[in-house]
């Protein structure tokens, strides 16, 4: 069972119980108490229009953060896209010049070009 956390929010203390630990609840508490007061709500005693002004302030900024959220995932979607066509292109570009390169098999890192010429003329 979690333990009741005591908190202040706008001057008026708060026993609360959440399944969040007790320092979340503490620190969302001061981001709403830091909200309220950045809105002019510090007067006493707390008027329940002062709560539902910073609540709808910090819906406000979350869906802002969603936004840009939503935009940098975006845009690196698109990079992403954009990279690996231009690795694909690379790949069948190459596919088409490079040489074809075979096991010699006289040592596992040793491999021959079948398209050179050889020192000696054979091929």
């Amino acid at each position: 069972m979690e333990s009741p956390v005591d908190v202040v929010v706008g001057g008026t203390s708060y026993r609360l119980v959440s399944s969040a630990g007790p320092d979340v609840v503490r620190r969302l508490a001061r981001v709403v108490d830091d909200k309220l007061r950045a809105l002019g709500g510090t007067a006493r005693p707390l008027a329940p229009q002062a709560l539902l002004l910073a609540a709808l302030a910090l819906a406000h900024d979350l869906e802002e953060e969603q936004g840009r959220r939503a935009e940098v995932e975006r845009r690196a979607r698109e990079t992403l896209r954009s990279v690996l066509a231009r690795i694909d292109r690379a790949i069948e570009e190459a596919g088409t010049r490079a040489p074809l390169l075979v096991h010699d098999g006289t040592s596992p890192t040793t491999f021959r070009d079948d398209d050179a010429p050889t020192m000696d003329g054979e091929d």
